[in-house]
């Protein structure tokens, strides 16, 4: 089960995030089939993203972040709601790279260093909010802590880990983020910074004590708030429907013309939508 704990830690300055997404980086190798690593790149995304969705104060509010990159995946996106709903995927899913000097995936090759990476908080206002950066290095963790450093003014640590197993499975994938309040102390973000740069092999400690294991072992027995994320895309053939009769009836009816029927793929399930001339006959009735 995904896990999403919430707290506060260092005297209440810093707010504390500990993630497990390990089951919602499976969902996505399953529906993209998804090479180990851009499991690793989308997956670090989807975290990061899924604790960006839990700030949103409203469940009907979405969030859409994108990576656009020079490197072999193509662009990355990533889809949430506040309800935790998570969804996303990248260009050239079975893109795959040779492994770094030190072993580890390149996720900078998959993802490039040079790029932007963008945000947009729909919020039922007038205009959605919308802020990016440039990429630091491609590596995800680095280039979520320079946007909230330079687009939002917020000091940020955050640690992302993506395990892929031998069976091309993930054994563990999550994330530690911690923010600075208004008012913290120079103690307190230091001590931020030190566990941050503690939690290199942090997918191996999610597939070895779990989010609780992280939290008790980093943080001591502190309570803390349980969120349950999952991968969930809200697609639906309603959903499709108001899309195409806002493209128009004349449109519709010459693709019917030249296809013999309207296709359309859902980017982020793979789930396939038909519709024939009775269908668009019916949109316009």
């Amino acid at each position: 089960m995904n896990k999403l704990l919430k707290t506060i830690v260092f005297d209440n300055q810093i707010t504390l995030s500990v993630l497990d997404t390990t089951e919602m980086v499976n969902r996505a190798i399953e529906i993209h089939k998804l090479s180990p690593v851009c499991a690793a790149a989308l997956g670090r995304t989807l975290t990061a993203c899924t604790f960006m969705s839990s700030n949103l104060k409203n469940v009907s509010d979405k969030l859409s972040v994108t990576i656009s990159g020079n490197g072999a995946g193509g662009k990355i996106t990533v889809c949430g709601n506040g309800d935790l709903n998570m969804r996303g995927f990248i260009d050239n899913p079975q893109v795959d790279l040779p492994l770094r000097l030190d072993g580890k995936l390149d996720v900078g090759g998959v993802v490039g260093r040079e790029g932007r990476l963008t945000v947009i908080r729909s919020m039922g206002l007038k205009e959605p909010y919308s802020g990016s950066c440039e990429l630091v290095s491609g590596e995800i963790a680095e280039d979520f802590a320079a946007y909230y450093a330079f687009s939002e003014q917020q000091p940020t640590a955050i640690a992302l880990g993506v395990k892929i197993g031998t069976d091309c499975k993930c054994v563990g994938a999550g994330g530690v983020i911690m923010q600075a309040l208004p008012g913290a102390k120079e103690y307190a973000l230091i001590k931020a910074e030190e566990i941050a740069g503690q939690l290199k092999n942090l997918s191996s400690l999610i597939q070895e004590i779990g989010a609780e294991g992280v939290l008790k072992k980093y943080f001591g027995d502190i309570e803390y708030n349980e969120y349950h994320p999952e991968y969930k895309c809200l697609c639906s053939r309603d959903y499709i429907e108001k899309v195409l009769i806002s493209l128009g009836k004349d449109e519709l009816y010459d693709i019917i013309k030249k296809e013999g029927k309207i296709k359309v793929d859902c980017q982020f399930c793979d789930n396939e939508y038909y519709f024939d001339e009775k269908d668009v006959d019916g949109f316009f009735a």
